[in-house]
């Protein structure tokens, strides 16, 4: 019996860390729900998921629109019957938002992050407990890599924007624990397989006056193991949370940083 054979999962993000997680949902036996913003990625991990034997389903949605979240969600328990686990791997580009002396940065480069993630992350969990309430069981996942708990220079709101998704996470299961409902926070280092660790790595490089070989080598030298956390970790890991192996975790974070956060 695969790990999360029955389970019903949704997952809001069409990139890199999202497909990963879809597929590894899938693999394990989930039906899974992916949303995203690019028609042709939904379309490959679509066909990608098929031809390994999993079930997928996809969707066009922007995970700030309200409406067009609760719509979704409403059809997806229409469709499958329930919702188990809601996976948050929404992102947005760091350049202009990272890299900037905070003396030196817009408002608007300062909230964009604090208003995308955060709400983003509400939106999408809000339409989830709303179901798993009904039912009285179910999981919320999402990613906060080290930015949140480790305050570095020229990182602009990252910080203030992982704790709060952070904080949201306590919340969720202090308020609706008693209702079977769990919620975890996958604490990773930037993970080697994105594409955003050479975006952020390459602006972090230039803002100390350094390589982005070099800025890596020193961010990998801050883990215990002496390297990052890989992406099959992650999904390792979220698998491990969304199964009922899992069940008795919530309410804080799974520590993936390989030391780099003690």
């Amino acid at each position: 019996m695969k790990r999360l054979d029955k389970k019903v999962a949704v997952v809001y993000g069409d990139g890199t860390t999202g497909v990963a997680i879809a597929k590894a949902f899938a693999r394990e036996g989930a039906m899974v729900f992916l949303t995203g913003r690019t028609p042709s990625k939904l379309a490959t991990a679509a066909n990608e998921i098929r031809v390994s034997g999993g079930a997928i389903e996809t969707a066009q949605l922007d995970a700030l629109d309200e409406q067009a979240v609760e719509a979704h969600m409403a059809a997806v328990v229409k469709t499958a019957g329930k919702i188990d686990i809601s996976y948050i791997a929404i992102g947005i580009p760091q350049t202009g938002i990272q890299g900037i002396p905070l003396t030196e940065l817009s408002l608007v480069a300062f909230s964009l992050p604090l208003t995308t993630y955060p709400q983003s992350h509400f939106i999408t969990t809000r339409a989830a407990i709303r179901r798993m309430v009904r039912q009285g069981n179910g999981v919320i996942i999402a990613h906060t890599p080290t930015p949140g708990r480790i305050s570095q220079p020229f990182v602009g709101a990252m910080p203030l924007t992982w704790a709060a998704i952070e904080a949201l996470c306590r919340s969720i299961s202090a308020e609706y624990g008693r209702d079977g409902i769990r919620a975890v926070c996958l604490h990773t280092t930037a993970l080697p397989e994105t594409p955003l660790i050479d975006e952020v790595y390459a602006i972090h490089g230039r803002s100390h006056g350094t390589s982005y070989e070099d800025f890596h080598a020193a961010m990998v030298g801050r883990t215990h193991r002496r390297r990052l956390t890989t992406l099959d970790e992650l999904t390792s890991a979220a698998v491990f949370v969304a199964s009922d192996e899992g069940s008795a975790i919530t309410g804080t974070i799974l520590n993936l940083t390989a030391g780099m956060v003690v």
